[in-house]
């Protein structure tokens, strides 16, 4: 006699399938022809099954564009963060993380749906919070690899005060690459421009610069009259 609860994997697999196949077929046409300009009617055509099937897993074009972007967003931190493993210099590690990047901004689909449809279909408020929860992390670790790596004895504060002013050089990097008609000249011009930071930072260390000196109490001391 048959168990009926061997039917209940088979309807999983296919519905995941499903969503799966929707995700996909939606990332092609966005990328395609950007967010407005594509029906839910393309997508489920596209992908062979009905509407209802759609809304079954999504509750509407924006809800789809979300999975899709989040596709694209963990594509991408994946790709970065496997460029880091392979390096142990925090220096390398450093430029390394950016040349991935760079090299994922000048992607179709990432430029498309995250950089260009990204901000204007999930807002500005949800976008930067997708847009962290997926890349902020990986500039953290290469913040605190260069630091441990340089010897600055860097306080929590400090180490997230040189995440944020990073994260962001990497978020307007990014929108210099997709914006320009030539990804891959301004992603040069980019590295090079990044670059430059990179070396200034490392000079530093080289002269012994302690940067775990610059905190408001060292700042005005150096100012007090009795400083002079």
């Amino acid at each position: 006699m048959s168990s009926p609860n061997r039917v209940v994997p088979s309807r999983q697999r296919y519905s995941a399938t499903t969503r799966r196949g929707l995700i996909t077929t939606a990332e092609k046409l966005f990328t395609l022809n950007g967010y407005a300009a594509t029906s839910l009617d393309a997508i489920v055509n596209g992908t062979k099954v009905t509407k209802g099937a759609l809304y079954h897993h999504f509750g509407g074009k924006q809800d789809l564009f979300e999975s899709v972007f989040d596709k694209v967003e963990s594509r991408a931190a994946k790709r970065i963060r496997k460029a880091l493993k392979g390096e142990r210099d925090p220096w390398r590690k450093a430029n390394a993380g950016l040349r991935a990047f760079l090299e994922t901004v000048q992607e179709p689909e990432y430029r498309r749906v995250v950089m260009q449809d990204g901000p204007a279909v999930l807002g500005i408020a949800r976008f930067r919070e997708q847009e962290a929860r997926s890349t902020y992390g990986l500039v953290a670790e290469i913040v605190r690899s260069v630091s441990d790596g340089s010897g600055w004895q860097l306080d929590e504060p400090m180490l997230d005060t040189f995440t944020q002013v990073f994260f962001g050089a990497m978020t307007a990097a990014g929108q210099v690459v997709s914006a320009d008609p030539d990804p891959e000249a301004a992603s040069a011009r980019v590295e090079a421009a990044i670059g430059v930071v990179l070396e200034g930072l490392r000079s530093l260390v080289k002269n012994g610069v302690d940067l775990s000196a610059a905190r408001p109490d060292s700042v005005a001391a150096d100012e007090s009259p009795a400083a002079s």
